[in-house]
């Protein structure tokens, strides 16, 4: 009797189990409302990230993901870092915003300790980056002018060397002194009197440097196209040229300055100085906030209203840079930036060993660039898959932008996702343009001074 009665409630379930609708996966609100509603500017993937916490975040499925980008550079300290956290929350109890017709208590600290680690003398505050670069082309071309110049013309000085793979921000003058054509032409006609140079290449350089340039911009580092150090060479003879004929050296370590190369400026290995340095990325610990460094006697040719901005240096964003720069101190992150960069250096020269498609390793400290003579594109896809985040720039270069509280551990656990990753992945059939002279050692160790 007994199995009997088992028997019956073994078929009563099957057919309630039929007559039931099949249950389809719940459709996340927050991806049909982004896909309706947002201007369609990225390709973003159909992901919710909903927390994070030290070098891991965390997405709406409770999925866990090694973060290998920080944000594009941006989160340095990793997320929700307990003092980070501590300090926003203290100042936004106090206040978020002054206007800059009044002091307020953290931007001139916050000034001078950005003064004291990179050898400037003066500050001003943006929002960002690309408002950074936009404010030092301001600069140059101020610079420039004589009191003999026309007011309503372009003064005889005033053209700007900008380099080919650059990128330096999405506004007009930003997109100006950039490089790829898929940002600039769209939005044609720019900023005039720009020319670009081939990066690293002393002889380009110097053919269309004369005394019409009022300043050379270059990423010390450069990023988005590819992760390719300047050579000490090309930065000495900018250096000259700039000096030789009174234009403005500006500096761009938006993505590489602020420690991730284990200094707390890339062009610190360099035995002379930029007159102008550009920063944002991790400043503010992920809140927004950008600036320009520079020397006192640009700081001379300013005076009130020349300038400004609504947002710019308020309370909160400086207390919280002030914090992260009191971090990195305090945890000697530039020593551990430069430790973990040996062992991703040491590991990633194994796997290139290993996957002959793996044709050069560049970068220093924690910005590294992996070329791939395949694209690049669905290696990022499977790392996401692999719950590993990392990014493809410039079509071939897979780019490493890990936070500087990475542990050996974490290390270990990125080469072992990584080569995962490296041997599930379909390889493109598309090639990656040959090397040039300049970088034809085949793992070659980039700037790793």
């Amino acid at each position: 009797m007994a199995n009997l009665n088992k028997k019956k409630a073994a078929r009563r379930a099957m057919q309630k189990s039929k007559r039931a609708p099949s249950r389809k996966p719940k459709l996340d609100t927050r991806l049909s409302d982004a896909e309706q509603f947002l201007l369609p500017t990225y390709k973003r993937q159909p992901i919710v990230f909903t927390h994070g916490s030290g070098s891991y975040v965390y997405d709406s499925t409770g999925k866990k993901y090694l973060d290998f980008l920080g944000g594009i550079a941006v989160n340095a300290l990793g997320h929700a870092h307990p003092r980070i956290v501590k300090t926003i929350r203290r100042e936004a109890a106090r206040a978020i915003h002054f206007c800059n017709l009044y002091h307020n208590a953290y931007q001139g600290p916050l000034a001078r300790k950005l003064t004291e680690i990179s050898g400037m003398s003066r500050v001003f505050f943006s929002n960002s980056g690309a408002e950074a670069a936009d404010g030092a082309l301001k600069l140059a071309r101020l610079c420039a002018r004589t009191p003999s110049d026309a007011p309503d013309k372009p003064a005889p000085k005033h053209r700007i060397l900008a380099m080919q793979n650059s990128f330096h921000g999405r506004t007009f003058g930003g997109i100006s002194v950039t490089f790829p054509e898929k940002y600039r032409h769209p939005f044609a006609p720019l900023l005039p009197g720009v020319e670009f140079v081939k990066f690293s290449d002393i002889a380009d350089l110097e053919s269309k440097f004369d005394n019409t340039v009022c300043a050379v911009i270059f990423e010390t580092i450069q990023g988005e196209g590819g992760v390719h150090p300047v050579s000490e060479a090309f930065w000495n003879r900018a250096r000259a040229l700039a000096t030789q004929h009174g234009a403005l050296l500006i500096a761009d370590e938006i993505q590489c300055g602020l420690g991730r190369t284990g200094r707390y400026f890339a062009y610190q290995k360099f035995s002379s100085k930029p007159d102008i340095v550009l920063i944002a990325k991790p400043l503010a610990a992920g809140l927004p906030l950008g600036a320009i460094l520079t020397n006192e006697a640009i700081a001379a040719r300013i005076s009130p209203g020349l300038h400004g901005t609504t947002f710019g240096g308020g309370p909160l964003v400086c207390a919280t840079a002030l914090e992260f720069l009191t971090i990195i101190e305090d945890k000697k992150l530039l020593e551990n930036v430069r430790a973990r960069s040996a062992e991703l250096r040491a590991g990633l020269t194994k796997l290139a060993a290993k996957f002959d498609f793996i044709r050069e390793i560049r970068g220093e400290g924690l910005i590294l660039g992996i070329e791939l003579s395949v694209d690049g594109n669905p290696f990022a896809a499977e790392a996401l898959r692999q719950g590993l985040i990392i990014n493809c720039t410039h079509d071939f270069t897979l780019r490493l932008l890990p936070p500087f509280i990475i542990t050996s551990a974490q290390v270990r656990e990125f080469l072992r996702l990584f080569e995962l990753v490296l041997a599930k992945t379909p390889k493109s059939i598309s090639a990656a343009p040959a090397q040039t002279a300049a970088t034809a050692t085949r793992f070659a160790q980039s700037a790793a001074r």
